[in-house]
């Protein structure tokens, strides 16, 4: 296989490249967000994750700004929250997004979770807003096949990402094989299970071999399988050590001994009935 390393690139479209690993926000607090990103660009991260909901985008920003790197050098994510969905509702968040970050363009806007009655009025906005240039590429969060399904059937701009909840104890096979017929980039949230995965024996096992963390297999797995991953954390070390998976790779076995975990543990709420009927 290619050999992986931080910056390596997933392709979201013509002159649109996505880094395939980044630094998730969820909860960080403002100033947590300042400490996080600007610690992680300094290391080389050059992706990271924010949203509405998060509340830190301001942090976000700011780190970004004062990195000393090129805005175009790294690439910002945020997500339009429930409560501003719909076809105004959604400009209109972005347009707080965008004054919060300091920035005049996303390079990708999500919408964070699916929900029926906003569905046409939310992704119209959304295609007009990367018509207009101020979003770069646009996709979905916690959308599984029916949700997928639906969106499909009013969009005339497909979306590039999903962004759900991923790691060996969910894998949804079903959801990945979908996403790969419709050229939709996989991306991991929870992928370290926050921090679960250290309970897992066969990780604790496969770390062992490699002198690594089961953290560090389970980034390692998604890496491998060709998705984007975004583990979040606040702490250096840990920021440091999530990095810290480009000098190993897993075998077939390891792989295949990682498939067999799944057992559809989720550590979020289910995009099946969450807010998908309201």
């Amino acid at each position: 296989m290619t050999a992986l390393t931080i910056d390596s690139p997933l392709s979201l479209g013509p002159g649109i490249v996505m880094p395939q690993f980044g630094l998730g926000t969820y909860k960080d607090s403002t100033a947590e967000a300042v400490r996080a990103v600007s610690y992680a660009l300094s290391i080389g991260y050059r992706m990271v994750d924010t949203a509405s909901l998060y509340q830190n985008e301001e942090g976000v920003g700011r780190a970004v700004a004062e990195s000393g790197l090129r805005r175009e050098d790294v690439f910002i994510t945020s997500k339009v929250w429930n409560a501003e969905q719909g076809y105004g509702g959604t400009l209109a968040a972005l347009d707080r997004s965008l004054r919060r970050l300091g920035t005049d363009y996303l390079d990708l806007y999500l919408v964070h979770w699916p929900i029926k009655r906003h569905l046409e009025g939310t992704w119209r906005a959304m295609e007009e807003a990367h018509s207009a240039g101020r979003i770069r590429a646009i996709g979905v969060s916690n959308f599984l096949e029916p949700h997928l399904e639906a969106l499909l059937e009013i969009a005339e701009v497909r979306p590039v990402v999903d962004q759900i909840e991923f790691h060996p104890r969910l894998q949804q096979p079903r959801v990945q094989e979908l996403l790969a017929d419709l050229g939709i980039v996989l991306q991991a949230w929870a992928p370290i299970m926050r921090g679960r995965v250290n309970l897992i024996p066969q990780l604790v096992q496969i770390a062992q071999t490699h002198d690594k963390t089961p953290a560090q297999v389970a980034i390692r797995w998604v890496l491998q399988l060709g998705y984007s991953v975004i583990p979040k954390s606040t702490h250096e070390a840990r920021i440091h050590e999530n990095a810290d998976v480009f000098d190993f790779e897993l075998s077939e076995a390891e792989m295949a001994a990682i498939a067999s975990l799944d057992d559809g543990t989720r550590i979020g709420p289910d995009p099946y009935t969450n807010v998908w009927r309201s």
